[in-house]
């Protein structure tokens, strides 16, 4: 099986359909968003109840408190209501202002404001995400 090597697990990984989508989407938070490889983490395990699950990228804050979400779905499945609820469950135990869906064909960023949550029509840069993250845990959710 084809390998690919993961800047943020820092070794080679099966190069799968979805692990296509996750390096691609590193690479869009790295270089068109940029987010440092060291602000982020792959496969992040996560806890809700007893039950075990990973989140596929996390994008953590200057004091390491994640504060985006990111599911990443292979090209050929639907980003619908189970995707998002998903992240929801996910966002449960994370409680992050961002959360994205993408599966390299469709990419949905989404942003908690005081209406619930706002589709983005762009990518925020790092310092942007930093600058709401701020506003979101000192308790001032933007306006949308």
């Amino acid at each position: 099986m084809e390998k690919v090597f993961d800047p943020l697990r820092k070794k080679e990984v099966a190069l799968t359909p979805e692990e296509q989508v996750r390096q691609w989407f590193i690479a869009v938070l790295h270089e068109e968003m940029q987010v440092p490889y060291s602000m982020m983490n792959s496969e992040v395990s996560l806890q809700l109840g007893g039950k075990r699950m990973r989140s596929d990228i996390v994008v953590f804050a200057r004091d390491l408190h994640p504060m985006m979400l990111v599911e990443c779905k292979r090209p050929d499945v639907e980003l619908t209501r189970e995707v998002a609820d998903q992240i929801f469950r996910y966002n449960y135990v994370m409680d992050v202002p961002f959360f994205v869906a993408t599966n390299g064909q469709n990419t949905y960023i989404c942003k908690r404001n005081a209406e619930g949550g706002e589709f983005l029509t762009q990518a925020p840069s790092f310092t942007q995400m930093l600058e709401e993250y701020e506003c979101y845990h000192n308790g001032r959710v933007s306006e949308p």
